[in-house]
């Protein structure tokens, strides 16, 4: 990855999933994309040491660029302080209490994505053909 003053991530997300690979589509066309580095964890087997691939598939995580992982909101946190036009997100999570929420709300939201996936996933496919 290219040097961008310290300031790089790493994002594991699961290619697999269809609105994942939706989510980190759109997340790479945004400036400021050139400083995370986007790891498919169906594709790649080095997630480091500290994530083992059934976390990485069951959760966001991002690497912070002091090697630290965290994952969920904080991790979405992470991302949207460096895509233009997310910031606000970000800037909305140092709100207290804000982060707590944007939590929980990730936390219903995780047992619910299979099944959105699964109703989804043709429709997003067919986008990301039309796209390709």
């Amino acid at each position: 990855m290219t040097q961008h003053n310290g300031d790089e991530i790493t994002v594991y997300f699961d290619g697999g999933c269809p609105l994942c690979r939706a989510e980190i589509s759109l997340y790479k066309e945004t400036d400021g994309a050139e400083v995370i580095d986007f790891v498919d964890i169906t594709q790649s087997h080095d997630l480091g040491e500290d994530l083992d691939p059934e976390e990485a598939a069951a959760r966001f995580h991002v690497r912070k660029p002091d090697g630290s992982l965290v994952s969920g909101a904080e991790g979405f946190v992470e991302v949207w302080l460096r895509l233009r036009g997310w910031r606000w997100l970000a800037a909305m999570a140092q709100i207290p209490g804000m982060l707590w929420l944007m939590e929980g709300a990730y936390r219903a939201f995780l047992p619910v994505r299979p099944y959105l996936a699964k109703k989804l996933g043709p429709h997003l496919r067919k986008r990301e053909t039309a796209q390709a």
